[in-house]
């Protein structure tokens, strides 16, 4: 029998927020996450190691943790610009052919100061899940290997039941032969050596 597969916290990224969950398997991950791609061959999912990240969601296997990537500040300021309403100003022609006089012309408004530029997300770490399935592959060839050891004990146990089994019942049957041949041997011994008296006493008889 396989072993049960070990939890690891693998995490990808969700909106403003990195979605974290405790699966056996990158397959399982993917499922909690409801994805029917392959994020971790996109760079974009991996397993996370870090003790601090991976208590939480390994208290709750299969629940996804949603985690906060950056303060809210940062957060607004990530999220693009909408278009200014352009307004139409007076032209110095229209001034000159209006008979009335103007206003003067406001003053400009000091443009505002440029928003920061949001942070460039992080490099994703390189997925690691050929490593998993290479470890996976080993685990279950050193697993099969146990099992086939385990059965050949089994089995050389067995033969060595029946082998004793065999010799006791063998020297049984022996015993039991020898014991009556020798007996069979002593009772034609004795016929023998009655009939070598009667013949020799006949013998004489006719002398």
């Amino acid at each position: 029998m396989a072993r049960a597969a070990k939890l690891k916290v693998y995490r990808t990224v969700a909106g403003f927020h990195d979605a974290y969950v405790a699966a056996p398997s990158q397959k399982a991950a993917l499922a909690a996450w409801g994805s029917d791609k392959d994020l971790f061959a996109r760079g974009i999912a991996e397993v996370v190691t870090d003790a601090a990240l991976i208590a939480e969601p390994m208290a709750s296997p299969g629940t996804i943790i949603r985690r906060s990537r950056g303060t809210d500040a940062e957060q607004l300021a990530a999220v693009p610009e909408a278009p200014r309403r352009r307004t139409r100003t007076s032209t110095t022609a229209d001034l000159a052919d209006s008979s009335e006089p103007q206003p003067p012309e406001p003053e400009p408004k000091p443009k505002p100061e440029p928003k920061p530029k949001p942070k460039p997300k992080p490099v994703p770490r390189p997925g690691r899940h050929e490593l998993d399935d290479a470890e996976d592959a080993l685990s279950a060839i050193e697993t099969e290997q146990r099992e086939a050891t385990k059965r050949l004990d089994r089995e050389e146990a067995e033969l060595a039941r029946r082998r004793r089994d065999l010799e006791a019942r063998q020297a049984t049957e022996l015993t039991e032969a020898t014991t009556a041949r020798d007996s069979l041997r002593a009772s034609y011994d004795r016929a023998i050596a009655a009939w070598k008296r009667d013949r020799a006493v006949s013998d004489r008889g006719r002398d």
